[in-house]
């Protein structure tokens, strides 16, 4: 059988450490709101926009619409967010933040903003070096990408 370093393998490494950083950020997120990854991301994504669908929070956060949905129905049902039909397309619903969603949010915003400096505290004089590299990857065309319905419960 041939010689495969799993630990030295890039796919694997990004990640363990996409893993490990997403649940130390969760638990933040999690203690003060009670609420998941999913959650989050369909929060910080609603945080960014007016309003949007979940097919379009699908794209942008890379994670199942299934996911998504169910996401926005709890977070729907604990005030956090409001659904309505598009009047353009009725078959769309728009999602928005409610001003509780935003007052999280506003709550949420300096704990992330914290926790990313120090993330990026632990990596020193490599932090714009990794930031960029990821930004490469995030952004290449040809870069690579989950296949149907990846994504992920990282953040």
């Amino acid at each position: 059988m041939a010689q495969f370093d799993l630990d030295g393998f890039l796919p694997y490494q990004l990640a363990v450490v996409a893993r490990r950083v997403s649940e130390a950020f969760a638990a933040r997120y999690r203690a003060e709101f009670g609420i998941s990854i999913p959650e989050w991301r369909v929060v910080a994504h609603l945080s960014q926009e007016r309003a949007v669908s979940v097919r379009e929070i699908h794209r942008r956060v890379d994670m199942d619409k299934s996911k998504v949905s169910r996401a926005a129905a709890r977070l729907e049902e604990r005030g956090y967010l409001a659904k309505r039909t598009d009047p353009n397309d009725g078959r769309l619903v728009e999602l928005t933040l409610t001003d509780k969603g935003r007052e999280m949010m506003d709550v949420l915003a300096p704990i992330a903003t914290a926790y990313q400096r120090e993330v990026l505290g632990q990596l020193g004089g490599n932090a714009d070096a990794f930031q960029g590299a990821l930004e490469t990857l995030l952004t290449e065309p040809d870069a690579p990408r989950a296949g149907p319905g990846g994504g992920s419960a990282h953040d």
